[in-house]
């Protein structure tokens, strides 16, 4: 049996990317510096994997921001408003894409960005014309090829799959399928196949996590295409085909007779699917089977039994030499080394595995099948023990957690009224105009305010200097608020560090780590908690500053939270009990909140979910028992106030098309949401549907640079005004302004703020 990884994180053991891209895009590097930093962590990942004892190490798993993003670079598939920037100049171009650029005459938006199937990774959205071409564009996957065999390892390219890459774009325009490119598309991947063949690829592995989703007859028979034209044209070429994230289901049989040297399964997710597999009469027993027995979406040790009986099961009817141990999809998702955390309980530690850790499990499964393998036994023994541990340990259990979720009642999920009665006695309430503006919550997080929040945890700065510093920055962003016209305002959340890990560090049943940090997009990266026990909540959490804001003004402010299925989403979850139960807890904790902020005096407050349409399982016929369990838990999260308080809650870069009905089911009173990089075009299934409530389109990315003009905003929020009812709109950006700027961030809400009365007034003067 040999060994193998599907990818590697890419930020760097001490987020080294993160640091060295920001720095490179504020001008404090030059671009020698950047390229130097990434041939380093490239490196450093290769020689690692290569010191464990990988037999087959991977590349071009690397990405500056996406790898999305690099295959629309590789196959130049670059849209057209990005014409008028120095194709020579590689970078530009492609934080262009990724981020938006203002500069000289220069000035265009980003592309499109949502998340990755299920996770919270998000990827560049390809952009398709009818007319659509493809050319080999960037070198990237052939240089890093040649990165790595100059330090004597030859690995296994990847590259997303022809048909992932086209289902995972959009068309923009209409007239044609995407997959109706696939005949252009396909000759640049034979370019690609072909030079890394000569300088001596064995191995390629292509990408189709599109296979665990349910695909039309159509989309199964461009797979089959594919892969057939790529073992024609390449004989001697090894396809590694990997699917991730679930089973092959429905599209196994198209999946077995794919002439692939070898196929790999995402047992983590799908364990019974191997019995599928070798009782199928299409299975070929000379195609080697890939056994993804470790876990790369969660940080929870591997349990070596469970794993040796799956892969010995395998090897019954394979002859071990066709198998591979891998993790079960690439370990983006996990952070780096379990090795650089100090201050985690012990007892807690032993249960965790982070990238380095489970590569370690990988190549220590294959030495413990071995008939020698005396030398791991001990392995063996000390996974065994911190597994047993794990499932009799005392800091999980809570008995009256459990109590209160055996208690809930039916009501405990329903407000008072419906919305038509709430939504006048909320207007009643809060005297708010036409068109009401706001943010979504968060404002910069300049270095300095970092620096406060670093120094009180080290004990340099006391609660009480703390406490000041904060307070006057809040006050700072109401003055400033009020000073621009915002209708809505909020406190800023600059005592949040992240807005799952504030509330994971407030609540029972959370542990933290200090470097785990994962990739959420481009230079994004978060430390998800670990949710590892029962979750309850001892005393209030965000009551202190948000009561605190609202003392200042006359305006209203939004209290600020987290919903219930984003903290589970976002966290690295338990795996010792359903998911269900889990998020239940976590409502409950939140309704404890959200009560205490409308008895402190808050009459809006907002609980975002911007991971409930991550969470949707890929196939559909498991739809409808999660959204029923996650719809319930916002619920009862949002029910235990009056009618009079207003409910928001705030989702970005979601596809809400095939879920509105479960979207409008939450009934919060306002929902925002993310369209403009969509130009709005998400706001069409909300009209469709005829969405009862009302509704926020964020007119502004802030996940670019670039500072959107008056002109741009107004004729958003016109495509808004044609489609909504006009009562039914709010104006705000598309997400919270943490990440940027201030000077940026004031000067886009000013547009913000006019566009919005500008439109009041023409509205005004019609009626």
């Amino acid at each position: 049996m040999k060994t193998t990884l599907l990818g590697h994180p890419r930020i760097g053991r001490q987020r080294e990317l993160k640091k060295a891209c920001e720095a490179f895009w504020s001008g404090k590097i030059n671009q020698t510096e950047l390229l130097n930093t990434a041939k380093e962590i490239k490196k450093q990942n290769w020689l690692q994997q290569q010191d464990l004892g990988v037999d087959l190490i991977p590349s071009n798993d690397f990405s500056f921001y996406d790898q999305v993003l690099d295959a629309c670079l590789t196959f130049g598939c670059i849209p057209k408003r990005y014409n008028n920037i120095d194709k020579s100049n590689y970078l530009e171009l492609y934080f262009a894409m990724a981020r938006g650029l203002q500069k000289d005459n220069i000035d265009v938006t980003a592309m499109e960005m949502t998340k990755w199937f299920d996770t919270n990774y998000h990827y560049i959205v390809p952009e398709f014309e009818k007319e659509q071409t493809f050319h080999f564009f960037s070198n990237k996957i052939i240089e890093e090829y040649k990165e790595a065999l100059t330090l004597g390892i030859k690995t296994k390219p990847v590259l997303i799959g022809p048909v992932t890459f086209l289902l995972q774009g959009k068309e923009k325009e209409s007239g044609f399928h995407r997959l109706d490119l696939l005949d252009k598309l396909l000759p640049v991947y034979f370019e690609v196949i072909e030079r890394l063949e000569n300088l001596g690829a064995e191995y390629i592995q292509f990408d189709e996590p599109c296979l665990a989703l349910n695909l039309s007859e159509k989309e199964q028979q461009a797979i089959t295409k594919t892969y057939n034209k790529i073992a024609k044209k390449f004989p001697a070429l090894k396809v590694f085909l990997a699917n991730y994230f679930d089973c092959y289901g429905e599209n196994l049989n198209i999946a077995l007779q794919l002439p692939v040297d070898t196929l790999h399964l995402d047992l983590v997710r799908c364990p019974l699917q191997l019995n599928d597999i070798l009782e199928s009469e299409h299975f070929n027993p000379k195609t080697k089977l890939s056994l993804g027995v470790v876990d790369g979406r969660n940080i929870w040790k591997n349990d070596f039994e469970t794993s040796i009986k799956i892969i010995e099961k395998a090897s019954k009817k394979l002859d071990p030499e066709n198998l591979w141990i891998a993790s079960s999809c690439s370990l983006l998702h996990t952070p780096y080394d379990l090795d650089l955390e100090t201050t985690l309980e012990p007892e807690i530690k032993q249960w965790l595995a982070f990238t380095k850790q489970k590569i370690e499990e990988i190549v220590a499964l294959k030495h413990l099948l071995k008939a020698d393998n005396d030398g791991y036994l001990h392995l063996f023994e000390e996974n065994k023990l911190a597994n047993l541990t794990k499932k009799s340990s005392k800091l999980i259990h809570n008995d009256s957690v459990k109590t209160r979720i055996s208690n809930l009642k039916s009501s405990d999920s329903h407000r008072e009224s419906t919305f038509s009665t709430r939504q006048v006695l909320q207007k009643q309430a809060l005297h708010l105009p036409l068109f009401p503006t706001t943010t979504i919550g968060s404002f910069p997080q300049t270095k300095e305010v970092r620096s406060w929040r670093l120094k009180f945890k080290k004990g340099i700065l006391s609660q009480q200097e703390y406490n000041t510093l904060i307070a006057k920055e809040i006050e700072d962003s109401i003055r400033f608020q009020e000073e621009i016209g915002l209708d809505v305002l909020v406190h800023g959340e600059f005592e949040r560090n992240d807005m799952v890990e504030y509330f994971g560090e407030k609540l029972n049943g959370f542990a933290f780590s200090s470097y785990g940090w994962v990739q959420s997009y481009g230079s994004r990266c978060v430390k998800p908690p670990i949710l590892f026990g029962d979750v309850s909540r001892e005393n209030p959490m965000t009551v202190k500053w948000s009561e605190y804001a609202q003392s200042l003004t006359d305006i209203p402010v939004k209290g600020m939270l987290t919903g219930p299925v984003t903290i589970l989403q976002w966290s690295f979850v338990r795996n010792d009990q359903p998911r269900d139960v889990t998020c239940n807890q976590i409502a409950l904790a939140i309704r404890d909140e959200v009560t205490d902020l409308e008895k402190a005096g808050l009459k809006i407050i907002q609980i975002d979910e911007p991971a409930i349409r991550e969470g949707l399982p890929l196939r559909e016929e498991e739809w409808k028992n999660y959204l029923n369990w996650a719809v319930k838990a916002f619920r009862i999260s949002a029910s235990g106030v009056q009618n009079q308080t207003q409910i928001h809650t705030h989702m970005c870069y979601s596809e809400f098309n095939d879920i509105i009905a479960s979207i409008s089911d939450m009934d919060a009173d306002v929902i925002t949401i993310e369209t403009s990089r969509s130009e709005m075009e998400l706001l069409d299934v909300f009209v469709d549907f005829k969405y009862p409530n009302e509704i926020g389109p964020g007119v502004y990315d802030i996940h670019s640079p670039r500072v959107p003009s008056l002109e741009e905003i107004e004729n958003l929020l016109t495509k808004a005004k044609n489609v909504l009812p006009k009562e039914h709109i709010w104006v705000n950006p598309d997400c919270g302004l943490k990440t940027r700027d201030w000077p940026e961030t004031k000067d886009a809400l000013k547009n913000l703020v006019t566009a919005a009365k500008n439109l009041r007034s023409q509205t005004l003067e019609l009626v």
